[in-house]
């Protein structure tokens, strides 16, 4: 990063849908504050709109999801549409989850810029969004 970048990014990490199971989003949202980053946990059970709505006026730079019910080929694409007619498709989506290999072409192509499958490392995740935030940082400088 250069002197112009920010030191610090934000990010906000979604439990979307019915799925009850927060230990992976709760995971996740520490080792990226352990990183440096600013997360924003937005609690179990949150609809598309919600997430967006919040997205927004946290002004943050991406989305992390969490979903675990099978619900991922609706709402993930939801939020990535909702977020374009917005005008905040700025902010980029990622997600994690039990996300079969056969479904993760379709969830990119709607948009969603990666998705973290279990056993991944936190490391992974912390690298991916720090470049997909110095990436944003400099397509809009």
């Amino acid at each position: 990063m250069d002197s112009k970048t920010p030191t610090t990014f934000r990010i906000l990490i979604g439990k979307p849908g019915l799925d009850g199971h927060d230990r992976g989003a709760k995971v996740i949202a520490r080792a990226l504050r352990d990183a440096g980053f600013e997360v924003i946990y937005s609690g179990l059970h949150q609809t598309p709109e919600s997430l967006v709505r919040t997205a927004i006026q946290e002004d943050v730079d991406g989305i992390g999801l969490s979903i675990l019910s099978g619900a991922h080929n609706t709402l993930m694409p939801d939020i990535v549409r909702l977020l374009g007619e917005a005008g905040a498709d700025d902010i980029f989506v990622f997600g994690g989850g039990i996300i079969p290999t056969g479904d993760i072409p379709a969830l990119k192509e709607a948009g969603v810029r990666a998705i973290f499958t279990p056993g991944t490392s936190t490391t992974e995740v912390i690298e991916f969004v720090r470049q997909a935030c110095v990436d944003k940082f400099s397509a809009q400088t």
